[in-house]
Formats: C-alpha cells, sequence, structure tokens
C-alpha cells in the first residue's frame, strides 16, 4: 500500500525510512545489523549508492541516500529484497531465542502480498522524503542523530556504533 512518499527524482538525495515489520526489534541483534551493513557496503561499491548520514533503531533504519546513477528505487528494491531473505535465512538457522515469534510475525506480515507470499522482513513503504534545501538537511541530520540522546539510548551521540553521528559530532 503507497502513502504518497515516492522517489520521483532518482538523482536527489532522500531521507528514508526502512521499518521492520510489525516493528519488531530484530537489530537488537548484531548478525541482522551486520547483514544490512554488509549489503549497502557491496551496494556502495557495486551500484554507486551513495550513504550520507544513517542510524539503526531498534526496528527500523534512518538514512540519507541518493545514487551515483540515478537508480536509487532500484537499489533499494534490491537491497531489501536481498536482505530479507538473508535475515529471515539467519533466523531460521541461528540460535534466535524469538526464532518461532519472528517467523510468525514475518509470515503473518506477507498474508496477501503477491510479491511476497512466504515471509516479509520490511515494510514496504520506505517514507523517502526528497532533501530539497540546506535547512531540511540539517533538519533531518540533527534529527537522525539527536533521536538516540533523546530516547536515552547513548548520553553523547558519538557513543552509539551503528550511526554516522561520530562522522558529524565535530560539526556540532
Amino acid at each position: 500500500m503507497s502513502t504518497g512518499y515516492k522517489i520521483t527524482d532518482q538523482e536527489s538525495i532522500h531521507f528514508c525510512t526502512f521499518t521492520i515489520v510489525q516493528w519488531a526489534d530484530l537489530f537488537t541483534r548484531q548478525v541482522y545489523r551486520d547483514i544490512v551493513v554488509d549489503s549497502f557496503n557491496y551496494c556502495i561499491e557495486a551500484k554507486g549508492l551513495r550513504v550520507h548520514a544513517y542510524v539503526f533503531m531498534s526496528n527500523h533504519i534512518h538514512w540519507m541516500l541518493s545514487a551515483a546513477q540515478g537508480n536509487l528505487s532500484g537499489i533499494i528494491r534490491d537491497l531489501k529484497s536481498y536482505t530479507a531473505k538473508l535475515i529471515f535465512a539467519q533466523i531460521l538457522e541461528d540460535s534466535e531465542s524469538r526464532r518461532e515469534w519472528l517467523v510468525m510475525v514475518c509470515k503473518y506480515a506477507a498474508g496477501g502480498h503477491t510479491h511476497n507470499k512466504d515471509f516479509q522482513i520490511w515494510s514496504h513503504d520506505n517514507h523517502a522524503e526528497e532533501i530539497w534545501s540546506p535547512k531540511f538537511i540539517q533538519q533531518k541530520m540533527d534529527y537522525l542523530h539527536d533521536n538516540l540522546v533523546k530516547k536515552g539510548l547513548v548520553p553523547k551521540l558519538e557513543h552509539w556504533l551503528y550511526s554516522s553521528a561520530e562522522n558529524y559530532v565535530m560539526g556540532k
């Protein structure tokens, strides 16, 4: 189901949110974060993805992304499809204490969809917002990084391991 957040300009920077279905706290485990990081690194090297800023939360990721060849939607589609398969396989193979619950959540989320009938890891919407001004960039950067401190997850934003905050803290 579309919510109106579409990537129309494939060459612009977009603020995107990738959410785990049912807001399941998947990224409390490093193994799942690493799957996504490895896949993004591949897309950076092989597909021209540009990651301008990011933060992993327990059940979603905020990104500021663009694509060198103007194919951002395609990269996101492929990346989410690929990481979903790897994450679901990891849930099934690993000694995941929440395996039964996560499998149930992922299978329930896939119900009624034509593209992923067996399981679903990511919500369909990316909530992509085109970055159109320096003020908007700063607003999104502050939200993306300061959210960690506001939620009480770290005392200083640069302490969060899975975030680009450390790269920007000097400018604060």
